[in-house]
């Protein structure tokens, strides 16, 4: 059985809380100072501690300093608002969580069916990292490159908290295996983990499949349906492309953030939840938020804990591994053993990777299909478009768009249509450094159209 110390200067707040731990199986004892809970925390030492910030005798923060005295005890402070600053300084203050004045009963079972002692934590990351040392593998991701390193220790870091994390990177370089690695480190890793790609539901739906919605509420509504914040209860919900959300749904994620309460479509019932969130974009969000299309608020309580990915083209010391990895996952799916030979090494470590880990996973899944024996060769392996175009006779070479210092282009009067949009489209993906997701987004075009026109012209 477990022992909870209550540091609340409320002492009706603080009976009925101490009832609310009882029914849970935990024994509790309570103080309503500073002062007294360094008392009780001598006598007992407890597996978790409930601490109000405002005390009679000063903050509760002021006990988190003792480290000492806290020892192996779980810290959650109660506050009246999930404020910006109350999850910074949970975050700074090593807090494993906090809870929302009037506490609830269902927030509290939460927080209690969650107590781990903070030493199990740090006993896994140290086995996490003894397995990166052997394996090259930190949770989901893969790589002892200095960047993925700096990766692997803010994953440490926040894991074990319960603040929102915002993960950007370009497409590709696994921002949802960052996500599912923070989860299975912190203590929601029993209950639900949840990924929505926000860009690929319709925005006629995307309420309705966040939130959920009552039988009836709309055309179509036949059933009551629970969203991703019902379904994720007490676990982790994964928003991608959070900056392709509608900005009408964007104000009441905010509100949920904020609050810990949402509604479904057609109801006027307010729910509580429990879902720690981690958000995820391929797009700057600053941009985004300058562009209209992010919520400035939503981005500041979402970007508590900031956590870039680097691309592959800044990791290519992970390339072999990596590799390695691909190719034997394929082998135990195909009961088979192929290896790159040193040709193709090579070959993918001359390649800028525009769609980094995730493509390199899909161009050795079809060189593995297409050869024949053991080897994988440099056969079916891609080239950068210089290369491509340095390979074709000089009769078809589309011609380079001649580019400025500034990045602007000139074309002569009279141009033909077709030559001026050729120049525009390869002056534009190659100053996106062959992007192409950036480069159809910068020519307001679609990611097909772009392909089109670069087979026309060869590429």
């Amino acid at each position: 059985m477990g022992h909870a110390l209550i540091v609340e200067d409320d002492a009706d707040a603080a009976r009925m809380m101490a009832q609310l731990v009882a029914s849970e199986g935990f024994s509790a004892a309570t103080a309503q100072s500073l002062g007294e809970a360094r008392r009780q925390m001598a006598l007992q030492q407890p597996d978790v501690v409930l601490l109000d910030l405002k005390l009679p005798d000063g903050n509760g923060m002021a006990l988190l300093d003792e480290t000492e005295l806290i020892g192996n005890s779980e810290v959650v402070l109660m506050t009246g608002h999930a404020s910006l600053e109350t999850s910074i300084q949970a975050l700074r203050f090593g807090a494993a969580d906090y809870l929302i004045k009037p506490v609830s009963a269902r927030q509290l079972q939460g927080i209690l069916s969650r107590v781990m002692k903070p030493s199990v934590l740090l006993d896994e990351v140290r086995s996490l990292h003894e397995d990166l040392h052997r394996t090259g593998r930190f949770g989901h991701l893969v790589g002892t490159s200095a960047p993925m390193e700096r990766v692997y220790e803010q994953i440490a870091r926040v894991a074990g908290t319960s603040v929102t994390v915002f993960v950007t990177g370009e497409s590709g370089t696994g921002k949802e295996l960052v996500a599912r690695s923070v989860h299975d480190l912190s203590r929601r890793r029993a209950r639900p983990f949840l990924a929505v790609n926000c860009g690929a539901i319709s925005p006629n739906l995307i309420e309705s499949e966040i939130f959920g919605h009552e039988k009836g509420s709309f055309t179509g509504a036949e059933r009551q349906h629970q969203g991703f914040f019902e379904r994720a209860h007490g676990g982790t919900l994964f928003l991608d492309e959070i900056t392709e959300m509608p900005l009408e749904l964007q104000v009441k994620l905010l509100r949920v953030l904020e609050t810990g309460t949402f509604m479904r479509v057609g109801s006027t019932t307010p729910l509580e939840t429990d879902v720690r969130v981690i958000a995820a974009s391929n797009r700057d969000p600053a941009q985004a938020v300058a562009q209209g299309k992010f919520r400035e608020d939503l981005h500041y309580r979402l970007n508590v804990f900031p956590l870039d990915l680097p691309p592959l083209r800044d990791r290519l010391d992970d390339l072999p591994l990596l590799v390695r990895h691909f190719l034997a996952e394929m082998g135990r799916r195909e009961n088979a053993t192929k290896r790159a030979t040193p040709a193709a090494m090579e070959r993918l470590a001359q390649y800028r990777w525009p769609g980094n880990v995730r493509e390199l996973r899909n161009v050795l899944q079809r060189a593995w299909v297409m050869s024949p024996d053991a080897d994988i060769t440099d056969q079916w392996l891609p080239r950068n478009p210089a290369q491509q175009v340095a390979s074709l006779p000089a009769s078809v070479r589309p011609p380079a768009a001649p580019a400025r210092a500034d990045g602007r282009i000139e074309v002569a009067v009279g141009t033909p249509l077709a030559d001026v949009e050729r120049q525009v489209i390869l002056a534009t993906l190659d100053h996106y450094a062959h992007h192409k997701e950036r480069t159809a987004a910068a020519l307001g075009v679609s990611l097909k159209t772009l392909y089109n026109r670069l087979k026309e012209y060869g590429l």
